[in-house]
């Protein structure tokens, strides 16, 4: 079994109030088959997610984003030091290791996934797979230290120019420990809520999940009761569109160039929910 870097995405998760629609609606949005004996979504008989039924309806309906420990209560105890909390303290899951669910100084809630028998994702970066997560937050230096103390992540500043975006763009865009900060080792990145979204809206993690047709994806999830919240546009790496799917669960997906990618396995700034609050912790 492959050994994760710490602080690297390793898993994702949904829990849905109908399990059995939210499996119909990713089964023709991605292609996903299921394990009938496990709550995980297969892409050609590889593990890329998992969808669980929601046992407590106080709780959001939500993807979840998990990043890989080696020592989930350790992480914990770094995680409240730097100035982040614990929503759910590890707990053992059998096979699938040590979970838990924790919040960064603005709110936003990931996931950590200390490995059991298997390590998580069996397949990324191809359509129908994870791709990227985003952390949006309006504690940006906050943020920004809290996750360079507990993970060790590299970032460097998205430049606005090569993004196409305006002066005021402040993305950041991570690394993991180790690697040199750039493109070929970013795996996720920051962004900022700013005043030009709804007051409401929360500080969140978005996960994004690769496609080969951005534009027939948003008409698929519209064909199966979700809703498109950010249309699909071009980006300097590829075509994106902001998606909530037939329960309310938010997420993005990306179609790359057809020369490639254009940010090694990311999807770069700026592709996030512009007009409504995503779910919050």
């Amino acid at each position: 079994m492959a050994v994760r870097t710490e602080g690297t995405p390793c898993w994702v998760d949904a829990q849905l109030p109908d399990l059995e629609a939210g499996k119909r609606f990713y089964g023709e949005l991605f292609g996903w088959t299921f394990d009938p004996d496990r709550d995980e979504a297969l892409l050609r008989g590889r593990r890329v997610a998992g969808l669980a039924p929601k046992r407590d309806g106080r709780m959001p309906t939500t993807w979840t984003v998990y990043l890989a420990t080696g020592n989930a209560g350790t992480l914990a105890a770094r995680i409240r030091a730097a100035g982040g909390r614990m929503v759910m303290d590890p707990y053992p899951v059998g096979p699938f290791g040590v979970l838990a669910l924790a919040a960064d100084p603005g709110g936003a809630v990931f996931g950590l996934r200390q490995a059991g028998d298997d390590d998580g994702f069996a397949a990324v970066n191809e359509p129908g797979a994870f791709c990227w997560m985003e952390v949006y937050t309006r504690r940006p230096d906050a943020v920004d230290t809290f996750y360079a103390t507990v993970f060790g992540y590299l970032g460097r500043q998205a430049d606005p120019e090569e993004e196409g975006a305006g002066p005021d763009l402040d993305y950041r865009v991570w690394s993991p420990p180790g690697s040199r900060p750039g493109d070929d080792s970013a795996f996720g990145g920051r962004a900022v809520i700013t005043d030009d979204f709804p007051a409401e809206m929360p500080g969140h993690v978005l996960a994004y999940f690769a496609v080969d047709d951005c534009d027939g994806a948003c008409d698929t999830t519209v064909r199966l009761g979700g809703r498109v919240v950010t249309p699909a546009r071009d980006t300097p790496h590829g075509r994106v569109a902001v998606l909530r799917d037939n329960q309310g669960a938010l997420f993005a997906v990306l179609a790359e160039p057809a020369d490639g990618p254009g940010a090694g396995p990311g999807v770069g700034p700026g592709a996030g929910p512009k007009a409504e609050p995503s779910p919050g912790p």
